[in-house]
């Protein structure tokens, strides 16, 4: 039907005649003539109709944004006073000769300009239509230049591209699995997987040395803005590879990544382990751009008489740490420190005592603080040296249980960056390493990554006796604040595995009813192996500069899990329900 798209037409064409199909983006009727903007996947092209040609003039004139059509014109050079540096064909245009219309279009529900401030709703309701905004067209099309150099640069390291089950069995991956019924096993369910874990694993173990699979995983779990009820994982497993030796190689994938697509050099990832991490920024995914750290302070106020402060201080699960903001002492009025105290409280923390430092060499009286008559001087001296903090700066400081501090001051670090605009504008990754193996929840273990995580150092004993003090051989690839890959060396031994599941109170009878398979398969002479996967929606968003992984999604979900444009999740049929041997509970407000 064309000859050519409308974003490819340049100088070189000047005098062809050529056929192009595409939208409607906007029409001008300027002193008699009609100027069209034709769009299509590769760009947009000036449109020429002449009053001289009437029917022709007359079929441009019923044209509206976004209708479909059909045109053949001959192209030549704009004049230099109507060159457009804007446009890709900013130097010619097409005079037309031939206008067909393919199909007209109705007011559209939302606008597709680049000014639009469409409703998410409105944009998931109306996706085909959201999609043809120049700015999400690129996010796709860069999408798919992200999937193909990760593809070409993992089989040209002898990756071997395997597909693994979408229906299988629910595995501990620290969300809920989405379940599927089984019309054939009535009663039974698949689940669909949350990730390949398992199968990558016994594709080590068949042999097969180096696997990935750009793979569509399922979690049914809460929303945010970087998550969603279906993503895409690169997901990557070797044999006989070291933990270094598997972050050396992805390292290199996307350095080559963001080279070849962006042209930035990313340089050498420095390492950070997991304490640091906690310790300096309250995060185990920091986000290096930002100066501010935190500085431990418990030490020093064991001692104290103020019991908001000593408490946490005599506490082995407690935890104080002060945050320096430079030069903030004039930044943070009152009223400021109330909203931030508002703020931390989300996070759990009961309060925000802060130091404002206004002249070091007048004492105390150069301090402003409401805790100040809480500190005896040789506690309050010895804090204003550890933070090294400068006339002009402003403390803040938690006080509570380590993990409440941790989350809360951290994004107190990340809002007063963002406030004051003092984080660097650059890329900076790193990898965050030695996690715990395990963390505790609801009264007992459960693992900080997952059970097929191998320990470090440690026999199968040994780990048994002292799970709380174990390392995991774990690594995070972090950039900007964002994991956009984790991954781990692998249990390779059954001893090993039956050790963890005992520690995370996985009875031999459920762990035989629920790995049974992967247990057999340890007997076998399996590798040793290691693995990573990549969140590629996350990553994509990072290198695109979107600020959700819905916008670099074709058809994404809400926060609610739903789909406005298919009017997804739907009521099934009785009939199959009955098939399937399930019947529905009414909830008792129905």
């Amino acid at each position: 039907m064309r000859s050519h798209y409308c974003g490819q037409i340049n100088e070189t064409h000047v005098g062809q005649e050529v056929t192009l199909c595409g939208w409607v983006n906007r029409r001008r009727d300027l002193g008699g003539l009609i100027f069209i903007d034709l769009r299509d996947v590769k760009g947009l092209i000036q449109v020429v109709v002449d009053p001289d040609f009437e029917s022709l003039f007359a079929t441009a004139n019923k044209l509206k944004s976004e209708f479909c059509i059909r045109l053949t014109g001959k192209v030549r050079a704009r004049p230099d006073s109507q060159i457009n540096a804007n446009m890709a064909t900013g130097k010619v245009e097409l005079l037309a000769s031939e206008i067909e219309i393919l199909n007209g279009s109705d007011v559209l529900p939302l606008s597709l300009d680049g000014h639009q401030n469409n409703s998410e709703e409105q944009r998931l309701k109306y996706r085909y239509l959201d999609l043809r905004r120049v700015e999400m067209t690129e996010r796709l099309k860069f999408r798919a230049k992200v999937t193909s150099e990760i593809r070409n640069f993992l089989d040209s390291h002898d990756f071997l591209d395997v597909e693994t089950p979408i229906l299988t069995k629910a595995t501990p991956e620290g969300a809920r699995d989405y379940l599927v019924p089984s019309r054939t096993h009535k009663g039974q369910f698949f689940a669909l997987p949350q990730s390949p874990q398992l199968f990558k694993q016994l594709l080590m173990m068949s042999g097969l040395d180096r696997y990935y699979q750009v793979v569509k995983c399922f979690r049914d779990e809460d929303l945010r803005a970087d998550r969603q009820p279906e993503f895409t994982q690169v997901d990557i497993e070797t044999s006989f590879m070291s933990a270094d030796q598997v972050m050396d190689v992805t390292e290199k994938m996307v350095r080559q990544l963001f080279s070849r697509l962006l042209d930035v050099d990313l340089g050498e990832f420095p390492k950070m382990t997991y304490t640091d991490a906690m310790t300096l920024y309250g995060s185990d995914k920091p986000d290096l751009r930002n100066p501010l750290f935190m500085v431990d302070v418990a030490d020093l106020l064991k001692d104290v008489e103020f019991k908001v402060f000593s408490g946490p201080a005599n506490d082995a699960k407690g935890r104080v740490a002060a945050l320096r903001v430079p030069q903030g002492a004039d930044k943070f009025s009152r009223k400021d420190i109330d909203e931030l105290t508002k703020f931390v409280g989300i996070y759990g923390a009961k309060g925000l005592a802060w130091i404002k430092v206004k002249d070091l060499s007048q004492g105390r009286d150069g301090l402003q603080s409401p805790v100040l008559k809480f500190l005896p001087d040789d506690a309050l001296n010895a804090i204003l040296k550890r933070t090294e903090v400068e006339n002009g700066d402003i403390l803040f400081f938690g006080s509570d249980k380590y993990t409440v501090v941790s989350e809360a001051i951290g994004a107190l670090r990340l809002k007063i960056g963002q406030q004051l605009n003092i984080c660097s504008n650059e890329w900076k990754p790193l990898w965050v390493v030695d996690f715990p193996m395990f963390e505790e929840y609801d009264g007992g273990l459960t693992p900080l990554h997952h059970p097929f995580t191998a320990p470090v150092g440690v026999t199968a004993k040994e780990l048994i006796e002292k799970p709380e003090t174990a390392l995991s051989n774990a690594y995070d690839m972090v950039l900007n604040g964002c994991e956009v890959g984790g991954g781990s060396v692998r249990i390779h031994q059954q001893d090993m595995q039956q050790a963890v599941f005992e520690v995370l109170g996985i009875s031999k009878e459920e762990a035989d009813e629920k790995f049974g398979f992967l247990l057999d398969a340890l007997k076998f002479g399996a590798p040793p192996h290691a693995g990573l996967a990549f969140g590629l929606d996350r990553l994509v968003m990072l290198m695109t500069g979107a600020t959700s992984i819905r916008d670099v999604m074709a058809f994404p979900k809400t926060t609610t899990a739903a789909c406005p444009l298919t009017d997804a999740p739907g009521f099934a049929n009785p009939e199959q329900l009955k098939e399937l041997a399930i019947d529905l509970i009414k909830d008792k407000a129905e």
